[in-house]
């Protein structure tokens, strides 16, 4: 279902990739947005996308998630923002979670892993001063 909305920073929703081309992300996968709504920008979103699977090395630009926030899998099923990632996207990649018939929910990261993921942006970026 379609977005009749523009979403807040640290929304999450589910993004469509399944026509983009390997190594790009390439099926649908929870994303979390990071931007706020820009002038002259009102069709496009920065979005880093959510992985299961647990990095092979700790990285800075991988922020590990206090929670799952999906409606997908258990509240402490291991999450990770993959912030080397991050993309731009217009506004019709993303969808709610549709939870039943006719709901759909649109989680909330709490301030702490959205500022956490935004660190790990500037990290991944190299704007961190590092």
């Amino acid at each position: 279902m379609a977005l009749k909305f523009y979403p807040r920073a640290g929304q999450i929703f589910v993004g469509d990739f399944s026509d983009l081309k390997v190594p790009e992300i390439t099926k649908k996968r929870p994303v979390i947005v990071i931007s706020p709504k820009l002038p002259y920008r009102s069709e496009l979103a920065t979005i880093v996308p959510i992985s299961t699977t647990a990095p092979r090395h700790t990285l800075p630009f991988v922020y590990q998630l206090s929670r799952n926030y999906t409606p997908w899998g258990e509240l402490d099923l291991a999450c990770w923002a993959k912030c080397d990632l991050v993309m731009n996207i217009s506004l019709g990649r993303l969808s709610a979670f549709k939870v039943d018939r006719r709901r759909y929910v649109y989680p909330t990261l709490s301030p702490e892993d959205l500022a956490g993921v935004r660190l790990a942006v500037l990290s991944a970026l190299g704007l961190d001063g590092h």
